[in-house]
């Protein structure tokens, strides 16, 4: 047995009780390239191991899926972007666990990260987030997800490292799975799909601030963070509303703010009755890749940023969860860690409408990336808290600035040739246009929470 092999399961959505009794009983793994219908291929799979579950020893108790973001594209016929760096990770993982006898506690041993090396510059970075923002104002996309990749070395034992990743702060859809020659441990805050066989629910996160006071004063006040949390929100609803009974879409707690590790994070609860006959395979077609971490239109996106980002996104900005007594849960993969043998790999990124400032962007992804680095006792490049100053920094000039004028200078100074017209568009990122002086409608108040 490998030493990933050796790394016990613990997928996200799973049942505490049934963790620690997680036998495998039968795999498949899928890449991009090999053919076929990956929705498919899940489908089929997961009814093969449907079962009542009772929880009896030998019983099935379920099923994990790890879905990438390029296994999400395929399913909707769009670009799958650069190859991955990690390419030991199958872009479909299936596992079947039935029920075994209860293991006992698992003790890490010491293992070392780092240092950590960017696939891409901050320059570059900015530049990818310029390269959106003329795309917004062509009304070629409203909001799009530019994601980086960071690697480093590691030895020691994996599955340390993979808990250390899973059970940061605010993880509560963490989880781990592994390979012959390959590990994904996901830290992620967020879910993704959870659905039965009358009703389905996606909780899209999006606004990031430090988590402090100050940072959630700028995170409920930031116009463009609203704005790009409600154009997803839209986004999802029109998911949802293709395998949903006509006029059941609802959504709930909107911009509802919680906390990961040290920053804070604004959700949204989208809901629907399912059209009698929806099966797995319809689902995933339907909300594949994620819309919170690919954005819209998702066709759309996923062409300008396949053709941005220098590295694919592996295992990251897709899905892991998991399928068992008819029901499916299923988180997004952000806040991931995947291993191959010799190098560990975080990804981290951020939404980017008009009105993103390309600094705070970049600044924002390196806090994500830096929160999974802290949780492996490793540091990014810089420091941490140089970092979240940055963001609250800007995030409180955002609140306070005026719409016009400073995504227009960095622009200039990065030799972006600047339009000579004298109208932009709306902080909506839609096809209508209005003077970038404008002041934009107030969004749907949040629940402080």
């Amino acid at each position: 047995m490998s030493i990933f092999r050796a790394v016990r399961p613990a997928p996200p959505g799973a049942a505490a009780a049934c963790r620690p009794r997680l036998v495998e009983v039968d795999r498949l793994e899928w890449r991009v390239g090999d053919g076929g219908d990956p929705a498919a291929l899940a489908a089929d799979f997961c009814a093969r191991h449907a079962e009542p579950h009772t929880g009896d020893e030998g019983s099935v108790c379920g099923v994990a899926v790890l879905l990438s973001a390029a296994a999400g594209a395929v399913m909707v016929g769009g670009a799958t972007g650069a190859p991955s760096p990690v390419p030991a990770v199958p872009d479909l993982a299936l596992v079947a666990f039935a029920h075994g006898p209860e293991q006992g506690p698992v003790t890490g041993g010491p293992f070392t990260v780092g240092p950590w090396r960017a696939s891409w510059s901050g320059a570059d970075h900015a530049k990818a987030i310029v390269a959106v923002q003329e795309a917004i104002a062509r009304g070629q996309v409203y909001v799009a997800n530019v994601v980086g990749h960071r690697r480093a070395a590691w030895s020691g034992d994996p599955g340390a490292i993979a808990a250390a990743a899973s059970s940061v702060e605010g993880a509560s859809w963490g989880g781990v799975l592994s390979g012959d020659d390959w590990l994904v441990a996901s830290g992620s805050p967020e879910c993704f799909l959870t659905a039965d066989a009358d009703s389905a629910a996606t909780y899209p996160i999006k606004g990031t601030a430090p988590a402090t006071e100050e940072g959630r004063a700028a995170l409920l006040g930031s116009v463009k963070e609203r704005a790009e949390h409600v154009m997803i929100v839209d986004l999802e609803r029109n998911d949802l509303a293709q395998v949903a009974v006509p006029g059941t879409v609802a959504v709930k707690d909107l911009f509802r703010i919680g906390r990961w590790a040290d920053l804070w994070q604004a959700e949204s609860i989208v809901t629907a009755a399912l059209d009698p006959g929806t099966g797995f395979a319809d689902l995933l077609r339907a909300m594949c890749p994620p819309g919170s971490v690919t954005g819209a239109p998702k066709l759309a996106v996923l062409d300008l940023v396949g053709g941005l980002e220098p590295v694919g996104r592996g295992p990251a900005m897709g899905a892991f969860g998991y399928l068992s007594g008819g029901e499916a849960r299923l988180g997004v993969t952000i806040r991931t860690l995947a291993l191959d043998a010799t190098h560990a790999h975080i990804w981290s990124g951020g939404g980017i409408t008009w009105r993103s400032e390309p600094e705070a962007e970049v600044a924002e992804a390196e806090a994500k990336a830096a929160g999974v680095a802290a949780a492996l006792g490793s540091a990014l490049l810089g420091s941490h808290a140089r970092v979240a100053r940055q963001i609250a920094s800007v995030c409180s000039f955002a609140v306070s600035r005026s719409a016009s004028g400073h995504s227009a200078r960095y622009r200039r100074s990065r030799g972006v040739e600047e339009s000579s017209s004298t109208t932009q568009p709306s902080a909506m990122g839609g096809s209508g246009w209005t003077r970038r002086s404008q002041t934009v409608p107030a969004l749907p108040s949040s629940p402080l929470t």
